[in-house]
């Protein structure tokens, strides 16, 4: 891991860095490049416009590792707002979030009760809720709480991460339940036992994933999102795709909202499913800061910024 990259994520869990840094008006203007705004309205308005471009949206708001449940049933209720919200605006949207935002540090069993609750009210309104993977503490909690909601449910899907070595295994071991997955890289600080640490293997990987799950998408009519920026590996997946089989249509890929804008539209013109990720709320600065890790050449935008 590069040592840009590790200070980056160092930074995304100091607790003076997060009390401070946030207040700056510098900062602020740069985290417009990814999201934008903090309130659900600036979403939605957002989201208006990807849809008259032909890109639906996954709604995030941002926050994790709550610490009162009476938070995590602030976060539930939200989320039930924020389905009427789109149903109301014809907003074509699904919803995304951390389980530690409804809970689970405090209790597996009322997370997974607010995380029903989120699920049938998107099931009531023909949407669909996904489940964002975390740092690999809880990786295994996640796959045992996804599994526990699939048992009922067929409306919501999980994020695996291509950086961590056990991913393979926990793939093969989820096609058993038919499951739905958004596959993206990892932008969590892991050791290099149980994580890879150089980009190109990481990249390698995310491939060797995605065949098996072009498989899956042709053979078994699986949904699965591919979440990357990375054009290099776009171009080979679709390239895969031609060569097993499986039509464009079926094909469907998830980005960030700010991050390759042109891109976006460009798979979009040539037949791709692209759904663009737009996160809102107070609680950035973590989740900016892990953006920024992701490329550390992004810095360099928030300093011109500085000088702007």
């Amino acid at each position: 891991m590069g040592i840009s990259r590790e200070l980056l994520l160092w930074g995304s869990k100091n607790p003076w860095l997060l009390n401070h840094v946030p207040k700056y008006k510098f900062v602020k203007k740069a985290v417009k490049r990814f999201m934008p705004g903090e309130d659900l309205d600036d979403a939605i308005t957002a989201a208006k416009d990807f849809q008259q471009k032909g890109i639906p949206t996954v709604f995030t708001r941002l926050g994790e590792n709550i610490t009162d449940l009476k938070d995590a049933d602030e976060v539930t209720n939200h989320y039930l707002d924020v389905l009427d919200k789109i149903s109301k605006n014809n907003v074509e949207s699904e919803i995304s979030l951390k389980l530690t935002q409804i809970g689970l540090d405090l209790s597996f069993e009322k997370s997974l009760e607010n995380f029903k609750s989120i699920t049938e009210k998107a099931e009531s309104l023909n949407n669909f809720t996904w489940i964002d993977m975390e740092g690999s503490p809880y990786t295994s909690t996640t796959l045992d709480f996804y599994k526990r909601i699939k048992e009922n449910y067929q409306n919501s899907g999980i994020c695996l991460q291509a950086y961590l070595k056990r991913t393979e295994k926990d793939l093969k071991d989820l096609l058993t339940i038919k499951p739905s997955i958004r596959l993206v890289k990892g932008a969590y600080s892991e050791s290099n036992n149980i994580a890879f640490e150089k980009k190109n293997d990481v990249d390698k990987n995310y491939y060797k994933l995605a065949e098996i799950m072009l498989n899956e998408i042709r053979d078994n009519k699986l949904r699965i999102a591919f979440a990357t920026h990375d054009i290099n590996l776009i171009n080979k997946i679709t390239e895969a795709a031609v060569k097993l089989n499986v039509p464009k249509d079926k094909l469907e890929f998830q980005m960030l909202y700010g991050i390759k804008t042109s891109e976006q539209l460009r798979l979009v013109k040539e037949g791709y499913k692209l759904k663009v990720l737009i996160s809102y709320g107070s609680a950035w600065y973590p989740w900016y800061m892990r953006r920024l890790a992701e490329r550390p050449a992004n810095v360099g935008f928030v300093i011109r910024n500085i000088f702007q």
